[in-house]
């Protein structure tokens, strides 16, 4: 059986990476994930956790490491955050191309310059188009479950993974988590079976160059162009969804805790102004919505709990009694507007979907975003007092 322990996000990501029997674990510090792999450290060197902790210089060299260990057939881990990620930027490429299953724990800090280390999702926003599957955690026991689950989605599809938390709020706040069983998650999580086979007695070659079209191999067997893989690529992140919700299916029935879902909803039932966002913030969306509700506004709330793959077809669903969407971000895709509000649109596009749409800015380098705030924006844009469209921001003292 399992127990109840009171633990950081930080902690119960290292503890999901311990319990998934992570083989290899690269990662170098930097606030607020530092944490992660100082726990990972304490776990090797007493023996709980049988792996190979790597030291390197930085994070790039980090995944560098992980990428070498996937390739040649480890279950892999590492974790960053802000300018770490940024820095692994090429990598993440790299590791996506080669389909290797790797799990990022992201601890979703603001990048610099100016310099912060608090909240905001620039970071892993930024990274949205580098091919990794990314998911969204509103708690501490959510960061723990998607850790051991993002091994078996991986190493089902061979892509890479991101479970990304908000920085500080979620990474240093300690909260009740629900920690399996060891047997309990050896059940549920098979051991790794890698796609290649490295160490055989035919050789081969990995990652080659390659050219505009296809042409064929040492063996004469036709292999895809550049483009090829790359539609590939996009084939395997279009049924990645179906994946993600099986697995979520799988981990309820043995844990108890189902994530079937790719949204998160809370009071959608008869709503026409829906609240908008990812992560932690949903949290405080709930009690906005229980607030407006109150007032007589049909509130409702739908988190994104995984934005690549984008779930478009369940947003549509979801939001298709909309009025009014209000869409808080804490990213800015500069010269636009928040990068999950133009990804929303674009969804409800092609459905005929023409609600009134208001985004908001919000949070950013930690900047806090109350009950009341949400609530009072919301009110707002629902009162059309030049503040459809956007982008808003929100809290911002000058």
């Amino acid at each position: 059986m399992g127990k109840v322990e009171i633990v950081s996000g930080n902690e119960a990501a290292a503890i999901g990476a311990k319990l998934g029997r992570t083989q290899v674990v690269a990662a170098y510090p930097i606030t607020p994930q530092s944490k992660i792999p100082e726990t990972l450290v304490k776990y090797v060197e007493s023996g709980e956790l049988k792996a190979e902790f790597i030291r390197v210089e930085s994070e790039h060299s980090a995944l560098t490491v992980c990428i070498s260990a996937s390739t040649v057939g480890a279950r892999v881990f590492t974790a960053t955050a802000a300018n770490g990620l940024a820095y692994m930027h090429e990598q993440l490429h790299w590791a996506a191309g080669a389909r290797l299953p790797i799990v990022m724990a992201l601890a979703n800090r603001g990048l610099g310059a100016p310099w912060t280390i608090f909240n905001d999702m620039q970071d892993s926003i930024a990274q949205r188009d580098t091919g990794w599957m990314q998911v969204y955690c509103r708690d501490n026991q959510e960061i723990l479950d998607n850790i051991i689950m993002a091994y078996k989605i991986a190493e089902q599809i061979n892509l890479p993974m991101m479970v990304c938390f908000d920085g500080f709020v979620l990474s240093h706040t300690v909260m009740p988590v629900d920690i399996p069983d060891q047997h309990q998650v050896d059940a549920f999580l098979p051991p790794y079976v890698p796609h290649l086979q490295v160490d055989g007695p035919e050789p081969i070659n990995i990652n080659p160059v390659m050219l505009a079209d296809p042409r064929a191999n040492a063996q004469g067997v036709m292999c895809p162009s550049y483009m090829g893989f790359r539609m590939r690529l996009q084939e395997t992140h279009e049924v990645a969804a179906d994946v993600i919700l099986e697995v979520g299916r799988e981990f309820g029935e043995m844990f108890g805790r189902g994530y079937e879902y790719l949204l998160w909803e809370y009071r959608t039932d008869e709503a026409d102004t829906f609240l908008l966002t990812m992560g932690s913030l949903a949290n405080e969306a709930s009690l906005a919505a229980d607030q407006l509700r109150k007032k007589g506004c049909k509130a409702g709330v739908v988190a994104l709990r995984v934005f690549r793959p984008f779930p478009a077809e369940a947003l549509r669903e979801a939001l298709s009694n909309a009025k009014h969407l209000v869409v808080f971000d804490k990213n800015i895709s500069y010269g636009n507007e928040g990068a999950t509000c133009t990804e929303i649109k674009a969804a409800l596009f092609e459905s005929g979907l023409r609600p009134a749409i208001t985004n908001y800015i919000v949070g950013l380098g930690g900047k806090n975003v109350s009950v009341d705030d949400l609530e009072e924006a919301t009110l707002r844009a629902l009162g059309q007092k030049g503040q459809v469209g956007g982008p808003h921001w929100l809290g911002v003292a000058v």
